[in-house]
């Protein structure tokens, strides 16, 4: 099987197909869905860019890092210090500074963390992202554990995300945007030795490529659509503390990605609503002879990641290629 089989960079006619009733689902949506709903389908939309940035690492460039809340957090922090006590912040600067914000750092850690492989890598990652969370749990001028509050959410020439209506279609043209743009740099010469680099990274040295540029360049482009994500996640909760640069964030995204299918960003953006479907689902389970089982949801969805590891190893996306394959 050749390797863009083999990471499904080639979507099958049935998996584009139901993509495309998945958007139309999305446009249709809030016309449809309570209020409570569109909210949750918002927040999926912006975990879904969250986990596409991190395919950009872990799917296509064979990067798997432990730290990549660490800008998702940051970007959100970013608004909120550039938001006035008593009105919203000006989006048109607010977006790109809090993206660039995000890109630098990302730039700064990866200029260290890049040199480094397999395991040492993630645990470096993962070190300089628990750096970041500490300083901003343990500085009161940074909000301290408590966070920090979004009073209002920004606008510029009537684009208000103050109003739920405008923050969900804005964060899914955000998504849009992101998945066009991650499907065209997969298929680039940029992407190609990118998946060159996670197949056999030496062989690609030795046909004249500088991997540390080019691994470094992925590392600060998804640092900054992280920031994207965590920008939008500020915006529509109204409230970021240091949990957002958490391991467990991370950790939730990779999640995410391993769910969907890791190398084609399709999978990371089937693999976030899907996670997100099944967190809801089992904290609605009942009580079964005393045992609650919503209470357990953990237990479940540890289950439900495992499961799927040894029957589809490339994630919900290979099972849609190989039932495809079968019909």
């Amino acid at each position: 099987m050749s390797a863009p089989q083999a990471h499904l960079e080639t979507l099958p006619r049935s998996v584009q197909v139901l993509l495309a009733l998945g958007l139309l689902a999305l446009v249709a949506f809030p016309f449809a869905g309570q209020d409570f709903y569109t909210q949750m389908v918002t927040r999926m939309m912006i975990l879904a860019i969250f986990a596409m940035s991190l395919d950009l690492l872990q799917g296509i460039t064979g990067l798997v890092s432990l730290g990549h809340a660490a800008y998702f957090g940051l970007a959100g922090y970013v608004l909120a210090f550039m938001s006035p006590a008593d009105a919203g912040a000006n989006i048109l600067t607010s977006l790109p500074l809090a993206i660039l914000a995000s890109a630098l750092v990302a730039l700064v850690i990866g200029f260290f963390v890049v040199r480094t492989q397999g395991i040492y890598f993630i645990m470096v990652t993962m070190a300089f992202a628990q750096m970041l969370y500490y300083l901003f749990f343990d500085n009161k001028g940074l909000g301290g554990s408590d966070g920090v509050y979004i009073n209002v959410r920004p606008a510029a020439f009537g684009l208000d995300l103050e109003n739920k209506l405008v923050l969900y279609y804005f964060t899914l043209v955000c998504m849009l945007l992101v998945y066009k743009f991650l499907r065209r740099l997969l298929w680039s010469p940029f992407g190609r030795t990118l998946n060159g680099i996670r197949l056999n990274e030496h062989r690609t040295q030795a046909l004249g490529y500088a991997s540390f540029s080019y691994k470094l360049t992925a590392f600060t482009l998804a640092g900054a659509l992280a920031g994207l994500a965590g920008y939008l996640w500020g915006a529509q909760s109204g409230y970021v503390n240091p949990e957002l640069m958490g391991f467990h964030m991370s950790a939730h995204a990779i999640m995410m990605v391993i769910l969907g299918g890791m190398g084609n960003v399709a999978g990371a953006l089937l693999g976030a609503f899907g996670f997100e479907l099944f967190m809801h689902v089992f904290k609605d389970l009942p009580t079964v002879a005393g045992f609650d089982l919503g209470k357990h949801w953990q237990l479940w969805m540890g289950s439900l990641i495992v499961l799927v590891v040894v029957i589809a190893p490339q994630g919900l996306m290979g099972l849609l290629r190989s039932r495809k394959q079968d019909d």
